[in-house]
C-alpha cells in the first residue's frame, strides 16, 4: 500500500476515534459535546491536564481503553507520516538520479534554454522526430509541467557554465536560446560558443536592436517571434494558397502529403548517382524540390543530371511512408523518423 494511502487511512482513523470518544463519554458521563470532545482529546494526546469533571467506574474504564488506544493510533500516525516524507524524498532522489543517468548518455543532442511558451512547444516539435533534448530551466514553478511532459531537464540558470556542462554541451550539436530576456540570451550564447566553438545556436530575439548582439555573441541564427508571426499573418493575405500548401507539407498531423529533408550520408549507396538513375522520382513518386551542398548553395528544382554527393541534403515532397523509405537509402545509418 502506498505512503499516500496509510495517511488518508490516519486521518480517517484520528476522525473515528475524536467521534466515538466523545460520544463514549456523553453516553457513559452523562457530559456535553464541549466537555467529552476536551477529554478526549487531553486523553489519546496523554497530555495529563487530568479530568474535565470527576470519572465514574465505568468512565475509568472507558478512559483506559481510550489511553491505549490512543496511543496505538498516534504510533501509526507517526509511522505514516514519516513513511509519507520519507518515500517522498527517496522518490524525488531516485527520480533525479534516473534523469541525470539518461542526460550523462546523451550525444548529438540539442540543448534548450529555456521551459516558457516557446520553449515548450520548441521540444514539443523537437521530439516528434524524434531530436535528443536536454532542457534547462530556473523555475522551480515548470519542474512539475517538464516531469508531466517527460523531458530531461536540469534545474538552474542555462547560461551557468557547470550547468551547460552538465547538459553535455561538447557531445550537443547545437543549443537553443529561448530565456525570457535578450540580455540572458546574449551571456548564454557568449558562455556556450566558449565551451564548444562547433556548437550551431539558434537564439530568440524579442528586440529587434538584439539581433546585432546575439549575432556578434557567437549565435548563427537569431529569431524573433514576433517577427516571424508577423511575416506569417502577412503571407497569409497575399500568398493564401502558398501558405496552406505549407502548412499542409509541414503538418505535425498525418496527411497525403509532407515536406522532408534528408541528409545524404556516405553510407547511402546513391552517392555519386544522378537523380536520373537514383529512382528516388520513379520508385516513390517523390518531387525533389531542392539539394542542399555542404557550402550552404541551394538548387532549387535540380535538374535529372544532377549528382548526389555526402553532406548534401536532399529536401523532398510527398507522401509520408515514402519519405521514411527515402530517408532508409541516403541515410541509413539513421533509424529513421518515428
Amino acid at each position: 500500500m502506498h505512503s499516500t494511502k496509510y495517511l488518508v487511512i490516519a486521518f480517517i482513523l484520528t476522525l473515528l476515534i475524536m467521534i466515538s470518544g466523545t460520544l463514549g463519554y456523553m453516553l457513559i458521563e452523562g457530559w456535553g459535546v464541549l466537555d467529552a470532545l476536551f477529554m478526549t482529546i487531553i486523553t489519546i494526546t496523554t497530555v495529563g491536564y487530568g479530568e474535565v469533571q470527576p470519572l465514574s467506574s465505568l468512565g475509568r474504564i472507558y478512559t483506559v481503553g481510550l489511553i491505549l488506544a490512543g496511543f496505538g493510533f498516534f504510533v501509526y500516525v507517526a509511522g505514516a507520516v514519516v513513511q509519507f516524507m520519507v518515500e517522498g524524498q527517496i522518490r524525488n532522489i531516485l527520480g533525479r538520479q534516473r534523469l541525470n543517468r539518461k542526460i550523462d548518455r546523451l550525444k548529438h543532442h540539442y540543448i534548450v534554454c529555456g521551459y516558457g511558451r516557446i520553449g515548450r512547444v520548441l521540444c514539443k516539435k523537437l521530439r516528434q522526430k524524434p531530436v535528443e533534448l536536454v532542457v534547462i530551466e530556473n523555475s522551480p514553478d515548470l519542474a512539475p509541467r517538464m516531469e508531466k511532459d517527460g523531458v530531461l531537464y536540469i534545474a538552474g540558470e542555462a547560461y551557468n557554465e557547470a550547468n551547460l556542462q552538465k547538459a553535455r554541451i561538447d557531445q550537443a550539436l547545437g543549443v537553443i536560446a529561448a530565456l525570457g530576456t535578450d540580455a540572458d540570451n546574449v551571456f548564454l550564447v557568449l558562455t556556450a560558443r566558449q565551451l564548444n566553438p562547433d556548437l550551431n545556436i539558434i537564439a530568440r530575439a524579442s528586440d529587434k536592436a538584439a539581433k546585432s548582439k546575439l549575432t556578434a555573441a557567437g549565435a548563427n541564427r537569431v529569431e524573433s517571434p514576433y517577427e516571424m508571426g508577423a511575416a506569417s499573418m502577412a503571407q497569409r493575405i497575399l500568398r493564401p494558397t502558398v501558405t496552406s500548401f505549407l502548412d499542409l507539407a509541414l503538418s505535425d498531423k498525418p496527411t497525403e502529403i509532407q515536406m522532408e529533408e534528408i541528409p545524404v550520408s556516405a553510407h547511402s549507396h546513391l552517392v555519386g548517382v544522378m537523380l536520373k538513375d537514383s529512382g528516388i522520382r520513379q520508385e516513390y513518386s517523390l518531387i525533389i524540390v531542392a539539394i542542399k551542398n555542404p557550402d550552404g548553395s541551394m538548387h532549387f528544382n535540380p535538374s535529372h543530371l544532377a549528382t548526389l554527393n555526402i553532406g548534401d541534403t536532399v529536401i523532398a515532397v510527398g507522401e509520408d511512408v515514402n519519405l521514411q523509405k527515402l530517408e532508409k537509402i541516403l541515410n541509413p545509418k539513421n533509424e529513421g523518423r518515428a
